[in-house]
Formats: structure tokens, sequence, C-alpha cells
């Protein structure tokens, strides 16, 4: 066999792949010679900032990893693993798909949605829920009109044809996201925890399969494409987003899940950025072992594909799997069964070096351990400082706006606006029910619910992000965020477990948006602490940015957090809805003077400057202790958080499910907008009965958490200080086909 690396590589070819003139030398100097193209560009992608987080792997470090249900820890398989009791595991994990969908929203996003899914099948795990954030810019431009409607096509169809249903998510729209939409995807499987499939390679002489579609063109660098801003010429990185089938998709996940039940693998990894190069490497580095490669042995869609596309394409619905030597006919025998491809492409080695070869010719010759993620990939602590805008922001005082006088007219107009108005246009094209394993149909919920057949226990989840909040706090504004996720679990029933996080920021190059970056870590930490929910990993999109008057503004910073929890009991289920006329709606939690970064300021003032809201990590984890032993002790009928809009939004997001409406007085010691519309964290609405009002406030007085009575469910009125604001069937029109006409108009 011929063994020859024909033709040195350039430093000018290095750059243009994405490299560093001195990240080039160290190439050279690992390999103790000049690398080839085909090396070159294998260095380039897993370089990547996508792949090697090169530039956050130092900070992501500083995050909590441990807690009383990790299984599998950040890093150390394809997803976390967080055990659920009665030996069920949870898998689950959240990914970016923001530059893909920006340039090409329909395959951009559905792509998204699959390769999140096969991240947690390949693990051994059946995807039963979905989740997904969106960021878009201003809903008036045309062009955000067109990502909306082909990313929210390509994830329902995607979804819908894969069969897994999308239990929740969020929608958030603000100019700075004008060209570079976010789409973060989430996907929550269900695994015996016997069952798990490793993502590393073992066994020298163990044969290795890649299994799926055939390999195209498609993809080719897409996580180098990932890893540098969104210009006017990214068009013509088109290639560089993978086209995706999720009727194949489908099949392999069956297929997959026969082949776990098998002892014939070894390893399985799913070829997401980087396809066979960075499934080759990661799974000889994570088993301290090599790999030979023929790549003239990959089904190929294309004739005479040169070496580096095949190792650089992202082709879609394609994993690399390493099998106990002996046991290839069980493996073919499934794979032929779901007609897919399962070709031999190679072998284990046991030095630890992935070997390239096209027909018999070595064309790459690499240690595994120096192109992954915490190996021998560089690693940078980039300089930060604080934007002057910070302190600037801190300025703002309440007594600085004046309070308008028509406070109905303000109601209506944030029951308008697009990031509190009904999500309805979009999740009405994805389908709840595939699979039938929710739970949340007919009881609105605060977090997604899916059922654990056969135990008492249901699986709750959420995600969450209000980067107007990070923006002006990163470090506040992200504490909120895992905050957040907490209490919406915990509203619903449920004791939070862990967190996935997709980090979603400017250019790390960019000292002011590194400092955002470091501060949201900083704040992630603080309240996962808290919260005992350990981060089990996730990803990182930097180079968000959008060109606003001529200028490369960084999209609001958005460290979406997703995160996981258990319902002990499902009996208990607490759903938001008012129940009857008559019960008494409470508030727990602090009313205070505060609107600041609210949808009402920065919306009908028109003030950006602010500070993130009030909030208290201490009165956050008290709040979120008393709300699960009020749902323990069914003392409470309905529990709402208090979030984007304030009281009033969550009080018709309470009223309308049954047509019921609200009587309440406001505090005369805080001000009316601030206590109607002010956003202050740490506060959740409930409805007691009048058979359990006399427990509820014993329970309360011994809580060490405030509460006040707001008033009582009417009919289908919306009273405030005896003040008619309406009916609930004005608001709940206005409410629900806003975000519609909007997008539609």
């Amino acid at each position: 066999m011929s063994t020859s690396i024909k033709q040195e590589a350039t430093v000018e070819q290095a750059v243009e792949l994405g490299l560093r003139a001195d990240e080039f030398e160290m190439i050279k100097e690992i390999l103790g010679r000049t690398p080839n193209f085909t090396e070159t560009a294998v260095y380039s992608v897993m370089w990547s900032e996508h792949c090697s987080y090169k530039n956050s792997i130092y900070w992501l470090k500083q995050l909590p990893k441990d807690g009383p249900h990790m299984l599998v820890k950040a890093g150390e398989e394809n997803a976390g693993l967080v055990d659920l009791g009665d030996g069920i595991g949870c898998v689950f994990k959240i990914e970016s798909h923001n530059h893909p969908s920006a340039l090409e929203p329909y395959q951009g996003a559905a792509t998204g949605v699959g390769g999140i899914n096969r991240d947690i099948f390949t693990m051994g795990a059946r995807p039963v829920a979905q989740l997904n954030s969106l960021r878009f810019g201003d809903i008036e431009e045309a062009r955000t009109k067109w990502l909306v409607k082909g990313v929210v096509k390509g994830i329902g169809d995607y979804g819908n044809a894969f069969g897994i249903p999308i239990v929740g998510g969020e929608v958030f729209f603000d100019k700075s996201y004008n060209q570079n939409p976010l789409v973060n995807a989430f996907s929550a499987g269900i695994i015996d925890t016997k069952k798990v499939i490793s993502a590393k390679a073992k066994g020298p002489g163990n044969p290795v399969y890649i299994v799926g579609s055939s390999t195209g063109k498609d993809g080719i660098a897409g996580a180098a494409f990932a890893s540098k801003d969104i210009t006017e010429e990214s068009a013509q990185d088109l290639p560089s987003v993978q086209v995706g089938d999720p009727f194949m998709e489908k099949l392999l996940l069956e297929a997959t899940m026969e082949l776990a039940n098998t002892d014939a693998i070894v390893g399985m990894q799913d070829m997401g950025a980087a396809g066979i190069t960075c499934s080759t490497c990661e799974m000889s580095a994570g088993g301290g072992v090599g790999m030979e490669i023929h790549l003239d042995r990959v089904p190929t869609r294309q004739e005479n594909m040169l070496p580096y596309e095949i190792l650089l394409s992202e082709s879609q619905e394609r994993m690399l799997v390493v099998i106990q030597k002996g046991k290839e006919a069980v493996v073919k025998s499934i794979f032929d069964k779901w007609d897919l491809h399962a070709e031999e492409i190679g072998t284990v080695t046991d030095d630890g070096r992935v070997r390239y070869y096209m027909n018999g010719e070595l064309v790459g010759d690499v240690p595994a351990e120096s192109l992954v993620l915490g190996g021998g990939a560089p690693q940078y602590q980039r300089e930060y400082s604080e934007p002057a805008y910070y302190q600037e922001y801190k300025k703002f005082t309440i007594d600085s706006v004046e309070q308008p006088e028509n406070l109905k007219e303000i109601g209506f107009f944030l029951l308008s606006q697009p990031n509190i108005a009904s999500k309805r246009w979009v999740y009405e094209q994805y389908d709840s029910m595939v699979g039938t394993k929710t739970m949340t149909t007919n009881r609105p919920t605060d977090a997604g619910i899916v059922n654990l057949k056969g135990t008492e226990k249901a699986l709750a989840m959420t995600v969450d992000c209000n980067s107007r909040y990070v923006n002006a706090d990163p470090e506040v504004g992200t504490a909120i965020a895992v905050s957040e996720a907490a209490r919406n679990i915990v509203v619903s029933g449920g004791i939070p477990s862990a967190i996935t996080n997709c980090l979603n920021f400017g250019n790390p190059y960019n000292p002011e948006s590194y400092w955002q970056f470091v501060g949201a870590i900083k704040g992630m930490s603080k309240a996962c602490l808290k919260f005992e929910t350990p981060v089990t990993g996730g990803n990182v999109s930097f180079y968000n940015q959008s060109n606003i008057g001529g200028k490369e503004i960084p999209v609001f910073p958005t460290p979406t957090i997703g995160m996981i929890g258990v319902v002990p009991d499902k009996s208990k289920i607490m759903s938001l809805d008012f129940k009857q006329k008559g019960d008494l709606i409470f508030i727990l939690g602090d009313c205070v003077n505060d609107i600041s970064s609210s949808e009402y300021l920065a919306k009908y003032h028109k003030i950006d400057a602010s500070p993130a809201p009030h909030f208290d990590l201490e009165k956050e984890y008290a709040l979120q202790e008393a709300v699960k032993g009020l749902i323990s002790q069914e003392l409470i009928n309905a529990a709402h958080d208090c979030a984007d809009g304030g009281l009033f939004v969550s009080l018709v997001e309470m009223s309308m499910p049954r047509g019921l409406g609200f009587d309440i007085v406001t505090d005369s010691e805080v001000r009316e907008d601030a206590f109607l519309f002010g956003e202050a964290q740490s506060r959740v609405v409930v409805t007691v009965s009048e058979e359990t009002e006399e427990e509820f406030i014993e329970f309360m007085m011994g809580s060490g958490v405030n509460y006040t009575l707001l008033g009582h469910v009417t009919k289908g009125k919306m009273m405030v200080d005896d003040e008619h604001f309406g009916f609930i069937s004005e608001a709940k029109e206005i409410f629900d086909n806003a975000l519609g006409k909007l997008i539609e108009g």
C-alpha cells in the first residue's frame, strides 16, 4: 500500500480555510512536518470555534457539572444523561443552527432539528419531545417575515415527519437579530440506563462502519462557516448548508434502536459538524485508540469527490459505528432491513492516529488527540472589557418616566406585541401529539410535560432566556434565565434536575462581546449551583451579528437555557388556568416599583437603556420552595409565573383557557404601571379555593415568602381597582391573532 502524503499546504491556504497563521505553525509542530491540503482542511474544521470551542472552553470549564441526578456529565458523551429513577434516564441537549438558517431558513432549521435528535438516539435513547428557541429581527421587515416562515416550516415539516412532538418553546423579536436569526433546537429522549451507547471507539481490530445516508457535497466546511461572521458574501457559502431527509432519519432511528438491543455495538457517534472528520477523531480520542479509514468505501452521491470533500461533508442522517469484530452480519442485516447504507470503511487501531486513505493512497495522517476539544486543540482566553452602555443603563430610574393615564390601553397594546402575543401561528404548524406521550393537551402548563409510561412520574422541560435582560446585565440576566426555567418547571409540579445551554453571542475577538459571554457564564454558574441543576453540555455559537445603519452590531447576547425536571407525582401536575369563579387570586413574592427592561418600557415608552429587572436569587429560591410545598399539599389549583409583560399579561393568560376573568386591586406602595406591567422577578400568581384558604395562609405564614391577596376570579370581566378593563374575550381575540397578522401582513 502506498504511504506517501503529497503536496504541502501553504499558510495562505490555511488562512483561507479559517486557521490563523500561528495555528498553522502549531500544526507543523504537532505533525513534525508541513501538513498537506487535506490535513489542513481537517484541522481547519476541528479547530474551528464550532468544534473546538477554542475561545470559550476555559470559561465553560467553570460551569458546575455535578448534581444529584447526573449519570453522564458534560463532555463525556454526545449529550448529558440524567437519572429519573426507576431505571429510566433522560438524554437531552440543545444546539444552534443559526448561520445556515440565516441563508436558507427552511433547510437550516430542518437540519438543526435532525442533528439534535441524532445526538439523542446515538446514545440509545428514543427522542420523546422537542422544544425550540427562536429569535428574529424586526417583524415589520420583509426579510424577517421570510425567515420566520421558512424556519417554522422547516422545523414543523422535519419534526412532524420524523414523528417527535414539539411541546413548547419561545419566539422573541428584536432588531439586533435582523440579519442573524437564532435557531436553537432542543431534544429530550428516554433511555434504559443499562443500555447507554458510548461515543468512544475501543478494541483495535474492530471494524468501523458508516451507516445511514450517502455522502454528498452539501454542508462541506459547515463547521467553519458557523465560526465566522455573516456578511453580504455569505450567500456564496450556500453549499455549507445541509439538506435534511426526515424519513431517512426515522429509518435510522429505528435501525439504531434495534442495534442497541444487540451486543454488536462498541460505540456510535452522529456525523454532525465536520462530518466523518469529527466522528473519527473524537471517537478515537475518546477511547484512546486510532483508526484507518478508507474514504473510497464511503457511499457518495456525486462521482469523483475529493478526499477533503468526503471528510468535511456534513450530509445529514449519517453516523459512525464501531462494531464488535465478528458481528458484522448482525449489523448488515439490521440496516438492510431498514434499507439503509451500512458500509465498513475502516478499522480501529492502537496507536492514537487517524489515517485516511483514498484508493490505497495515504492522504492524511493525524494524531486524534491533537484535534479534539480538551486535547491538543488550541485554547484561548480573549480580552474582555465592560461596554460603556452598561453603566449608562444603570442610571435609569422609574421616576424619569411619567405614568400614563390610560392603563387599559397599555394592557391591550402589550397583548398585541409580537414578544407577548400568542405564538399560535407558529405552534399550529407543529404536531404536539405525535407519539402520544405528551400530557399537556387541554392542560396549559408553564413547562412542557411528557408522560413516563409505567411510572408515577412525568418529565418536565422548558427553554428560557430573556435576551433583553442579558443585554442589560449579562450576569444578572443569565441568572434570571436559569431561574425562570426552574420556576416554569416548579409551577408545573416538577423538581428541576439539570440544564443544557445554547450560548449565542457576537464575535469573541470583540472585547465587549466577550465581556457579555464571561458575565453570562458567571451568572449561569451562580444560579445552577443554587438550584442544584448542573450543566450537562450544550453549544457555543459566536459570530452572531447584524448590520444596522452600516455598523456591525452583535445580536442581543442570548444564553438559551434548556432545563429538564421530574414531576414526582403526575396526578399533581399543576396547570396555569383559572378553574372557577370566586377562587381567590394571590401573588407570591415581592411587589416592586420597577419597570426596568420590561416590554412595557421598551415598546410603549421606546426606552432601551435600563438595567435588568429587580432580581434576588435567594428570594427566588425561597419562592420556588414554597410553590413546591403548596403543590404537594394541594393547597392551590392554578399557578403561573409572572414574566414577560408583567402581572396583567399573566392574569390574562390564566383567564383565557376557560373564558374566566379577574377583579383585582393594585398595591398603593407601588406605581400602578409597575404593578401591572413591570417585570420584577421571583413572582408567581396562584389561585386558592375558599375551602383551602386558611391552610394556604397558614402555610405561607411559615414559608418566609411574601404573599398578597389580589382579588378573585370572575366570570369574564377584567377589573382593576374597580375600573372595567374590558372582557377577556376581547383580550383573547387580540392575543391569539396579533402575531399571525404581523407575519402574514
